[in-house]
């Protein structure tokens, strides 16, 4: 299943549905691999198109300067078949950031958190306090978001809400601690767009 309207990018290959986001030309970053995982029954079966991957996918080609091997998987609300893409885009692909949508409200189906702290070394607690810090600003029920980030070898993973909206409300913030946090695991240097997303970096750790 491939994400449509990829603006910008190469279509890597098809099978895998792997896209190559090429980045600015002037770009003092790295090539980073980012796997997106959407987590749906509905979508999974094609019932509906997943609109999740997409932006988070849309986030990434507008918001990273430096180029991006993106990797989109798009599985149904099942325990292991989410630990297993977890566990794939860390260990096998190399993925330095993945980023999952869905799945992790209170309903009896939503597991994207257990997954997650599953193949996780580490929890870090900070991702989904300040995710459901921003969503209380729009909506009180994002107390009832299990949202979670974590560390899995050198991969960082976080989840993020499944809806467009609240993804993109969510992601211009967190994002900016993602870079550095990359650095830290010795990962690829990820350049940002300042005008849509400024990563913070300590002094000194910047390349610019």
């Amino acid at each position: 299943m491939l994400m449509r309207n990829m603006v910008n990018c190469e279509l890597v290959n098809e099978l895998d549905s792997v896209s190559l986001l090429h980045g600015n030309a002037d770009t003092c970053g790295d090539l980073a691999k980012i796997g997106i995982i959407t987590v749906s029954d509905r979508a999974s079966r094609g019932e509906y198109e997943d609109e999740g991957g997409p932006a988070i996918h849309d986030f990434l080609r507008e918001a990273i300067a430096s180029p991006v091997e993106v990797h989109y998987r798009c599985v149904p609300d099942e325990l292991s078949q989410i630990t297993n893409e977890l566990i794939h885009l860390s260990d096998v692909i190399g993925c330095s950031v993945i980023v999952t949508t869905g799945g992790t409200g209170p309903a009896v189906r939503d597991v994207t958190p257990e997954a997650t702290s599953v193949v996780c070394d580490r929890i870090l607690d900070g991702f989904g306090e300040q995710m459901r810090a921003i969503s209380l600003q729009y909506v009180p029920t994002a107390i009832l978001s299990r949202q979670l980030g974590g560390i899995r070898g050198e991969s960082l993973i976080f989840n993020l809400p499944g809806r467009p909206k609240a993804i993109r409300e969510t992601i211009d913030s967190i994002w900016q601690a993602v870079p550095y946090c990359v650095d830290l695991l010795n990962g690829p240097y990820i350049d940002m767009v300042d005008a849509v997303c400024t990563a913070f970096r300590p002094k000194g750790a910047s390349r610019r």
